[in-house]
């Protein structure tokens, strides 16, 4: 049957992807930041800072592990995985300002060479020392980095995943499609079986005959339901 049985799609390898390990790396490395910069209890901040890191990651999996029936799941889990970063986003910028810290312009070396390294790598134990020893500044915008990395690999995936949907809907289209497919091919098999059956060439006309009678009943009776046609005037 070939593409046409094909009702799962390939889907849980999300390891591999370079946007979850990626938002692995903004995940810990935020965990890292609130234990370093901020209170260990009394301060919503760091529950909101994680939680937004660790939803992003989570909603990537998720997504991921759903897109063999879901695709229309995974586009809205990835979405939910962007918003995330979105508030993370803002939470670092957040940060810069009430503590009067400066945001990295594009042109900044550091901001030059933090981008070439993210591109680089997006191995955490690489990120680890950087979080560990760096001032808070530094540890602020190199997470800027990550998530404006991470929000642009999202979004082209997004943009791949409605693709994807348009082009092969959801589990239950590819569910009708081979449905349709399997009852195609039997049709086609039935009907085969039944002409092979003939002893000569006369008799093989007499069984195509018969078949073309059915057919016409049918597509009689299609017509008329459809109202098509009319059979009392006929």
């Amino acid at each position: 049957m070939g593409d046409a049985s094909k009702i799962l799609l390939p889907h849980g390898e999300y390891h591999q992807l370079i946007v979850y390990q990626k938002s692995l790396v903004v995940y810990q490395g935020t965990v890292l930041f609130c234990k370093r910069f901020l209170p260990a209890r009394g301060d919503r901040t760091v529950d909101q800072m994680v939680q937004a890191a660790r939803s992003c990651k989570q909603n990537i999996v998720e997504g991921s592990t759903a897109s063999g029936t879901s695709k229309e799941t995974e586009l809205k889990l990835t979405n939910v995985a962007r918003a995330s970063l979105d508030e993370l986003i803002e939470d670092y910028q957040d940060w810069l300002m009430v503590h009067h810290l400066a945001k990295w312009e594009k042109e900044n070396p550091k901001m030059i060479a933090a981008r070439k390294f993210s591109k680089e790598t997006s191995d955490w134990e690489r990120w680890r020392v950087y979080f560990e020893t760096r001032d808070t500044e530094t540890c602020a915008n190199l997470m800027l980095v990550l998530c404006y990395q991470t929000r642009y690999l999202l979004t082209r995936m997004i943009s791949r995943l409605e693709a994807d949907f348009v082009q092969q809907g959801d589990v239950r289209d590819r569910m009708r499609g081979v449905r349709s497919f399997v009852r195609s091919s039997n049709w086609e098999q039935e009907l085969y079986a039944q002409l092979s059956k003939a002893v000569d060439l006369d008799d093989l006309n007499l069984e195509v005959g018969k078949c073309f009678q059915k057919i016409k009943k049918m597509s009689s009776s299609i017509a008329f339901k459809k109202g098509w046609t009319n059979p009392k005037k006929r």
